[in-house]
């Protein structure tokens, strides 16, 4: 079973919005090669920090509000919420160290 949660329009607000702590999103799309080649990087990060992150993805096409609400505008791109609030954002594909680094600057 996967550690990263499949966020929606419908549930987005009840798993990050009211979540005390850090979460994850992951804003991609099927198609997009840099999404797909970050992807392993997420599922790592995931099950690695699964006592201080919770980790998730938005499918871009399927969802259309939430990737509108926060300004979404080039895939991949992580925004890391802490307490409901977005407070940091990588665009484009990156190492896996970046990803962590951008959440440990956070703990």
């Amino acid at each position: 079973m996967s550690a990263v949660h499949h966020f929606t329009d419908g549930n987005f607000s009840n798993e990050i919005e009211e979540y005390k702590g850090l979460v994850l999103v992951d804003f991609w799309a099927s198609w997009c090669a840099p999404c797909r080649s970050i992807a392993p990087h997420i599922e790592s990060l995931a099950t690695e920090y699964a006592n201080k992150a919770k980790f998730g993805k938005v499918n871009v096409d399927e969802e259309e509000l939430t990737p509108q609400k926060f300004g979404i505008r080039a895939l991949p791109t992580l925004v890391l919420f802490k307490n409901g609030q977005p407070v940091d954002q990588i665009v484009g594909a990156v190492s896996k160290d970046k990803i962590a680094q951008m959440i440990d600057k956070h703990i």
